[in-house]
């Protein structure tokens, strides 16, 4: 986000994203997340990918993985 300058950077912010679904719904840490860290892109779904910031992608990512790995215990057991 460095490259973007900083006027353009806040209407990026304010018209162009909106707060992941995904990690809304399932990351108890979400409200405590840095503001850009639960955004998402508006044409992105609520992926990975689709963070503006890097942690909120990696956040994103631990949410996703800890899911499948939940998922994977209880069919083992």
């Amino acid at each position: 986000m460095e490259h973007i300058e900083p006027i353009r950077k806040k209407r990026f912010e304010v018209r162009s994203s909106h707060p992941c679904e995904f990690c809304k719904e399932l990351d108890p840490q979400f409200p405590h997340r840095h503001p850009m860290d639960q955004e998402v892109s508006f044409n992105g779904k609520s992926s990975a990918s689709a963070h503006l910031t890097e942690d909120g992608y990696v956040r994103h990512r631990m949410v996703e993985l800890s899911q499948l790995a939940s998922r994977r215990s209880r069919s083992v057991a």
